[in-house]
């Protein structure tokens, strides 16, 4: 299958062509969010087993849950990597291959008789991970016009939210019903149907531009790129500043029982799978509009939480709008970058997107931490919503040259 025939021109009433994206191009695109799902789930799958597993190998809770800290921490490098370490092969076959090294990475944690082995493991779940996202924006930019990017990007992301909400609660039921090893094997499993979906609908992708790291480090060099960045980082850092030590900061809510903690967390999940939703058509139409709002959102619910006292009804309002807010940044940010950087250079930004992120998440817990010690977790909430909000201003007035 070609690339050239998932798309064909139609002539509008002006009798100006116009591009109609064929089922096969989104078929192909929904096996990209599949991918991504399974990719996430995988990441998250530990926190919901970390007891059966520090039981079962023999070790404490805490250095169990560096099995999730793993991933995150090689992300940094894993999508700038292989971004720029496979200058000439197919995407199709890249794509396949990281999903693949996710499957032997949930398999071998699966098996593993000691947690130096699942620690590796996690690892090659961490190039999979960043590498996947950070191809995902060049690939799907590939498979549909220009107008329908952020759509597109919507249904990849799509993945990243459900896995988001489902992981942990299916992980945790999962465990008990048939031990922590099967539930890796499932991933496993999920990652063979995926696999074959992905190989079943995308097209022959050739890459874009002149992929290597020269390449890598033109991009990051270019202003527009390095604002894009900082503001990625501002955004991100300042979400996860919060979000990290949201279990404080609901402690201090009147009223707040361990079964309405669910509910909160799970009002979360489902206005960040709006917000998601949402993003698409905005970014396709609206994007200025979309790129300021989205940190705004973050920002006044975050300040809003810490400064507005203690009522169940203001957190559950704040808690949903910082939640859409959230929701929409990464169709948000990509689609941005789309817009801001040229089709050459898609993946090498792609791979820095992913490596802005986990720096945001690996600053933002660091600093988060030191203002919940120091001063308390208000401030960290406070911090984390004017960082957001400065992010946005940044990507807002951030412009190619």
């Amino acid at each position: 299958m070609s690339i050239d025939t998932l798309s064909t021109p139609t002539q509008s009433p002006a009798g100006s062509t116009t591009p109609t994206v064929r089922p096969a191009a989104w078929l192909a695109v929904a096996s990209l969010g599949l991918g991504i799902f399974t990719l996430v789930a995988s990441e998250f799958l530990p926190a919901s087993l970390l007891s059966p597993i520090a039981a079962d190998l023999g070790i404490t809770e805490g250095t169990a849950g560096q099995l999730v800290t793993a991933t995150s921490i090689i992300g940094i490098v894993g999508g700038p990597l292989v971004v720029s370490s496979l200058p000439r092969l197919d995407r199709r076959w890249v794509m396949a291959a990281l999903t693949t090294l996710a499957i032997a990475s949930n398999v071998l944690v699966a098996i593993a008789p000691v947690f130096g082995l699942m620690l590796a493991a996690r690892l090659l779940l961490g190039v999979a991970i960043s590498g996947f996202w950070a191809m995902s924006l060049a690939v799907t930019a590939q498979l549909v016009p220009a107008d329908r990017l952020g759509r597109a990007m919507t249904i990849v992301n799509t993945g990243v939210s459900l896995a988001t909400i489902a992981a942990v609660p299916a992980g945790a039921y999962l465990g008990e019903l048939l031990g922590w090893r099967a539930v890796f094997l499932l991933a496993a499993g999920a990652g063979v149907l995926t696999l074959a979906a992905q190989l079943t609908t995308l097209p022959s992708v050739p890459p874009s531009g002149s992929p290597g790291f020269r390449s890598l480090l033109q991009t990051a060099l270019t202003p527009v790129v390095a604002l894009g960045v900082l503001a990625i980082i501002l955004i991100a850092g300042g979400h996860f500043m919060g979000f990290t030590y949201l279990r404080p900061a609901f402690e201090t809510i009147d009223g707040l029982t361990p079964a309405l903690l669910a509910v909160l967390l799970m009002v979360f999940g489902v206005a960040s799978f709006l917000g998601n939703l949402v993003a698409g058509p905005l970014a396709d139409r609206r994007l200025p509009v979309l790129v300021i709002a989205a940190p705004i959102a973050i920002g006044v619910a975050t300040v809003l939480l810490a400064t507005a006292g203690s009522g169940l009804v203001l957190a559950f309002a704040t808690v949903f709008v910082w939640g859409i807010g959230f929701g929409a940044v990464p169709t948000m940010v990509q689609t941005w970058v789309a817009h801001h950087v040229a089709p050459e250079r898609l993946e090498s930004a792609g791979g820095l997107i992913v490596a802005a992120f986990q720096i945001a998440i690996t600053i933002a817990a660091a600093v988060g931490g030191l203002l919940v010690d120091s001063v308390g977790v208000q401030a960290a909430l406070i911090a984390g919503g004017i960082a957001a909000v400065l992010g946005g201003v940044v990507l807002s007035s951030a412009r190619a040259r």
